[in-house]
C-alpha cells in the first residue's frame, strides 16, 4: 500500500459531505476520482472478506485494524445518503464480484492520478484496481461499460470528479523540477482532470461537480519531509496553487454545467477557527495525524489514552479524518440545496399579490349587490395575516413561514352598472426554508387598479395589479460540521398582473341569497433581480436573475346570504389549472471562483390550484360595516391560509 499511503497525494482529496435535501433531485450520483472518494475497492482483509476498505479512520470505539470495525464513509458516500439516494457502493470490488454482489456506481480508486481517473471514465479496460503488482479486478470505464451494454448516460444524474494528488505522490508533478518544469506538470495534470469533465459532459452529463485540490503541502506528511527539506511545503503549496489556477481556467473555457468544490479555501477557513468545528485548536492539526504518520497525536491519536479522531484533522499522512469529509459532504449539499431555496423567493411574491387579490375579492364579495349609491365613495381597510407552507420536493427544499398585511383601497360608483376603484397594500413575509433553517424575509408593495360590472344578473370584474418587491434580509444558512454559517444578502425585484371574472348570479333579483357560477383568468409575471451574498467565503453565492410566470384559467362559484338585514354571510370555491407549471431553474457561481456558473434546479409549481374562502359582513351603522374573512388554497406541496378583519366607510 505503499502507493496508496505515500505523502502528498491523498491529502489532496478533500471531498464532500453535507446536511439532507429531503427528496432526491438527482437520479444517482457517480463518482471518478482518487482515495479520498474510494468508496471501497480494495479488500479489508485483516476484518473479513466481505469487507472493503476505505481511506480514512475506523467509526471506532477502537479503531484498530481486525478490530471489526468498518471505516468512515468518504465524502461522496455521505453525499449520496443526504441526497435520499441511498448507500453508495464501489463499481470495481473484487470483492463485490466474489460475493455476487451488483457493482456500484463509485469509480474512485485510492492511488489513481489524473490520467488513471480519465481512463477509468473513457478507456477500454479503464478501471484497474491494483497495488504493489497485484490486480484485483479490471473492467471498462465507465462510458465504454455503457455502451457496451447499449445503454447512454443518465442525464440526470450528478456527477462528482475529483483528483491531482497521486500526480503529485508519483512525481508526476516534480517539486524538485525546475521550476517552469514543475508548472507545466501540474497545469498538464490539470487538463486532464479537464478532460474527464469533458467526456461526461460530451456524453450527456448536465450535472458535474467538480473538486478543487487542497494543499498538499499542508499535511503531516509535508510537515514531516519539511524538517529535512524545509522548502518543501511552500513548494508544494504553489505547485497546488498552480494545478488548481489551470483548473479554474480550463472550467471556465468549456461548455458545461460545472459546480465547483472551492475546497482548499474551506479548509482554510476551519483551520482559522478549528475549535468551532469540534478540533482541538491547541493541537497541531496539520502537522499531525490520528494514526499512521511520523507525529501520531499524543492526546488523540490511536495509542492515547483518549483516542478520538474527530479532534483533529487528519486520519493519516495525508487523508483527512471522517469530521473533515463531513464538513467537506456538507458543504458540497449547500451548494446543490441553495438553488432549491432560492428558487422560493417568486413564489413567496406570488403568494403576497394572491393575498392581496383574494382580500380585494372578499370587499367585492362583502358589497355583492349592496353598492354604495351611484357617485359616491366607499373606503376600506384591511389588516390580515398569512401563512404559506411549502412541502418538499425532489427539486426544492421544505419551508413555512408567516406573514402579515395592510390594505386600503376605495371604489366610486359611476353609474347603476359600473364602479371602479384602487387598492394599496403592505405585505411582510417572512419564510424559513431547507435543513439548516435559512431565513428569507420580503416586503411586498402592491397596488391594483380595478373595474365592476353588475347588470341584470350577470356580472365582471377586472384588475391590474403592480408591487415592488424588498427582500431586505436574505440569511442563507449552512451546516457545516458542528457549525451552522449564514450567508446573507438583499435584492429586489417587481411583478404585475392580470386577473378577471366574469359570473352569472342563478338568483331572483332582490332574494336573500345569491349564487353565482363563475369562469376565471389570471396572468402574473414576478421578476426577482439577482444578488451576491456578502464577502467571498467558500459558501458565498452570486444569483442571477429569476422569472417566475403564472397563467390560470379556472372555474368557480360565489355565495352569499343575508342572515339579516345587518349581517351577510359569503363564500367562494374555486378551481384553475396552471399552465406555468415547468420546474425553474436558477442560475449562481462561488463568488470564490467567478466565471464557473451552474444551473440547477428548483421548485415546481403545481399544475392546478383550488381556494375557498368564506367571511362576514356586519353593518355597524348605515355607512359603516365591519368584515372578516378566512381562506385557504392548496396546489400540490404548496399551501396557503390568510385571515383578515376590514373596516368600509362610505362617504
Amino acid at each position: 500500500m505503499k502507493r496508496l499511503l505515500s505523502p502528498l497525494a491523498v491529502a489532496c482529496c478533500m471531498a464532500t459531505v453535507a446536511p439532507s435535501l429531503s427528496a432526491a433531485p438527482y437520479s444517482g450520483l457517480y463518482v471518478f476520482g482518487d482515495s479520498l472518494s474510494d468508496a471501497g475497492q480494495f479488500p479489508d482483509s485483516v476484518n473479513s472478506t466481505t469487507q472493503t476498505r476505505r481511506f480514512t479512520n475506523r467509526i471506532g470505539p477502537l479503531f484498530t485494524d481486525a478490530s471489526g470495525e468498518v471505516y468512515g464513509k468518504t465524502s461522496p458516500m455521505l453525499l449520496g445518503e443526504l441526497l435520499g439516494l441511498g448507500p453508495q457502493s464501489p463499481s470495481t470490488s473484487s470483492v463485490f464480484e466474489s460475493n455476487g454482489w451488483a457493482d456500484g456506481n463509485n469509480w474512485a480508486v485510492g492511488g489513481y492520478q489524473t490520467a488513471e481517473i480519465l481512463n477509468s471514465i473513457t478507456a477500454i479496460g479503464g478501471s484497474v484496481v491494483a497495488d504493489d503488482g497485484t490486480t484485483f479486478r479490471q473492467r471498462d470505464g465507465f462510458l465504454v461499460d455503457l455502451a457496451s451494454r447499449g445503454m447512454s448516460l443518465d442525464r440526470n444524474a450528478l456527477y462528482y470528479v475529483n483528483g491531482g494528488g497521486n500526480d503529485f505522490l508519483d512525481v508526476e508533478i516534480n517539486p524538485f523540477a525546475p521550476p517552469a518544469v514543475a508548472t507545466q506538470q501540474a497545469q498538464a495534470a490539470a487538463g486532464r482532470l479537464v478532460d474527464s469533465v469533458e467526456a461526461l459532459q460530451n456524453a450527456g452529463a448536465r450535472y458535474i461537480m467538480v473538486s478543487l485540490l487542497p494543499d498538499v503541502g499542508g499535511t503531516p506528511n509535508a510537515a514531516a519531509l519539511g524538517v529535512f527539506i524545509p522548502t518543501l511545503p511552500g513548494t508544494v503549496s504553489g505547485l497546488v496553487g498552480d494545478f488548481n489556477t489551470e483548473l479554474v481556467s480550463q472550467l471556465r473555457g468549456i461548455d458545461a454545467n460545472i459546480i465547483p468544490l472551492n475546497l482548499p479555501l474551506l479548509v482554510t477557513e476551519v483551520l482559522a477557527t478549528p475549535g468551532a468545528y469540534g478540533f482541538d485548536a491547541t493541537q497541531n492539526l496539520t502537522g499531525t495525524c490520528f494514526n499512521g504518520c511520523a507525529n501520531v497525536n499524543t492526546t488523540w491519536g490511536i495509542n492515547s489514552a483518549t483516542p478520538d479522531p474527530s479532534k483533529l484533522m487528519f486520519n493519516d499522512s495525508v487523508h483527512p479524518t471522517t469530521a473533515v469529509q463531513q464538513i467537506a459532504a456538507d458543504y458540497a449539499y449547500s451548494l446543490l440545496g441553495a438553488a432549491q431555496e432560492l428558487s422560493l423567493l417568486p413564489e413567496m411574491a406570488l403568494g403576497n399579490l394572491r393575498a392581496h387579490q383574494g382580500q380585494l375579492r372578499s370587499q367585492w364579495q362583502a358589497d355583492w349587490s349592496a353598492w354604495q349609491a351611484v357617485d359616491q365613495w366607499r373606503g376600506f381597510v384591511t389588516a390580515g395575516g398569512q401563512q404559506q407552507d411549502f412541502d418538499s420536493q425532489d427539486n426544492s427544499s421544505s419551508a413555512d413561514g408567516d406573514g402579515y398585511s395592510l390594505n386600503l383601497g376605495g371604489s366610486y360608483r359611476l353609474d347603476d352598472a359600473w364602479r371602479v376603484g384602487v387598492a394599496l397594500g403592505l405585505y411582510g413575509q417572512d419564510l424559513e426554508a431547507g435543513a439548516a433553517n435559512s431565513d428569507y424575509n420580503l416586503n411586498s408593495y402592491l397596488a391594483t387598479a380595478f373595474a365592476q360590472y353588475q347588470d341584470n344578473r350577470w356580472w365582471a370584474d377586472l384588475a391590474l395589479s403592480a408591487g415592488s418587491l424588498d427582500y431586505d434580509n436574505l440569511e442563507r444558512s449552512i451546516q457545516l460540521g458542528q457549525v451552522t454559517r449564514t450567508e446573507q444578502g438583499d435584492t429586489d425585484g417587481n411583478l404585475w398582473g392580470a386577473s378577471g371574472r366574469v359570473g352569472y348570479d342563478i338568483a331572483q333579483p332582490g332574494s336573500e341569497w345569491h349564487l353565482s357560477p363563475f369562469l376565471s383568468a389570471d396572468y402574473v409575471e414576478v421578476d426577482v433581480d439577482g444578488y451576491a451574498e456578502d464577502g467571498s467565503r467558500s459558501t458565498a453565492l452570486t444569483f442571477d436573475d429569476q422569472q417566475r410566470d403564472s397563467r390560470r384559467l379556472g372555474a368557480g362559484i360565489q355565495g352569499r346570504y343575508q342572515l339579516s338585514p345587518v349581517t351577510a354571510l359569503f363564500a367562494e370555491y374555486s378551481h384553475e389549472r396552471e399552465y406555468e407549471d415547468d420546474t425553474s431553474e436558477v442560475r449562481s457561481e462561488l463568488n470564490s471562483l467567478p466565471g464557473i456558473g451552474f444551473e440547477l434546479r428548483g421548485y415546481t409549481p403545481g399544475d392546478s390550484l383550488d381556494s375557498a374562502s368564506v367571511g362576514v359582513s356586519h353593518q355597524l351603522t348605515r355607512d359603516l360595516s365591519l368584515r372578516g374573512g378566512y381562506s385557504y388554497s392548496q396546489s400540490d406541496e404548496q399551501s396557503q391560509q390568510g385571515v383578515s378583519v376590514s373596516l368600509a366607510l362610505d362617504w
